[in-house]
């Protein structure tokens, strides 16, 4: 007969009806189920499936709602709450599960917030206490689906299951691609499990992919030319700056190559939202 744990899924038998509960057993032990979490009308004799954890006294107890993550089975798990000791997530069951502090980023900016989702399993401690465990590279490298060579350029919808100085390493939320995003594809470093969306740049050999979280070039040109635009209203509708200006000054000032900010400066012309003339750029 197998030993009852914390974390587990057993198939118990129905004892006795008590006051508020109902006393489940596998022929050794009792294990209380709340009569609240019964949805069918259960009688003394049937086997009914459920999942056990142990209260703030180490007790075992049962519950009818089975998680849509168990131990060894990885998932995706909503974050319903953040607080120091770190993130509370919802895994299907009555129980919410803490992914402890130490296991986050060391920046807490970029500890999930609520509504984002980790990629996790279930844990226990000595105590059957349960945890969430972020997955690792390694069982990444065995869950990943390999991807084909048209996925290049498109764009799918994925959440970073880890974050590193270099770049961030996300699995996409419907199909578990394994991308990487280097830092310089990205405006700002992604949360822990945030979604986001990243454009494919390239398919390797073994099926994992390379992304960018930048848009498009024709996507920029927009971005770029309203960041010069809100410059200008901001100085008073003048600026310096233009076609001749040099490549350092340009990039100093808007953090863009002396390409794209012609190329920004030719849609507002174009659109007649500013002129150049004698090495000024001004608004019209």
């Amino acid at each position: 007969m197998s030993e009852l744990k914390s974390g587990e899924v057993h198939e118990l038998t129905v004892l006795e009806e008590q006051v508020s509960k109902w006393i489940l057993t596998n022929g050794v032990l009792e294990i209380p189920l709340n009569s609240s979490e019964v949805q069918q009308p259960l009688t003394i004799g049937d086997r009914i499936k459920v999942f056990l954890y142990a209260d703030r006294r180490g007790n075992l107890q049962a519950t009818t709602a089975i998680p849509q993550i168990l131990q060894g089975e990885y998932g995706w798990a909503r974050v319903i709450k953040v607080t120091k000791e770190g993130t509370f997530v919802d895994i299907g069951s009555s129980r919410e599960v803490l992914v402890k502090e130490e296991d986050l980023p060391p920046l807490r900016e970029l500890w999930p917030q609520v509504g984002d989702h980790l990629y996790m399993t279930l844990r226990t401690d000595r105590n059957g206490d349960l945890f969430g465990r972020l997955v690792t590279e390694e069982k990444v490298n065995e869950l990943y689906e390999g991807a084909l060579e048209d996925m290049h350029n498109k764009n799918i919808k994925a959440r970073p299951y880890r974050l590193l100085p270099v770049g961030s390493f996300l699995l996409g939320t419907e199909t578990p691609y394994r991308i990487f995003v280097h830092n310089t594809e990205m405006e700002q470093e992604p949360r822990l499990g945030q979604e986001v969306d990243v454009r494919v740049i390239a398919v390797k050999e073994d099926g994992s992919l390379n992304g960018s979280m930048l848009p498009r070039k024709h996507e920029r040109l927009g971005k770029d030319a309203e960041q010069i635009y809100d410059y200008l209203q901001s100085v008073g509708g003048k600026m310096p700056f233009g076609d001749k200006s040099t490549p350092e000054e340009i990039s100093e000032m808007f953090h863009m190559s002396k390409g794209a900010f012609k190329r920004a400066l030719g849609t507002l012309m174009r659109n007649g939202k500013v002129k150049q003339q004698d090495g000024w750029t001004e608004i019209l």
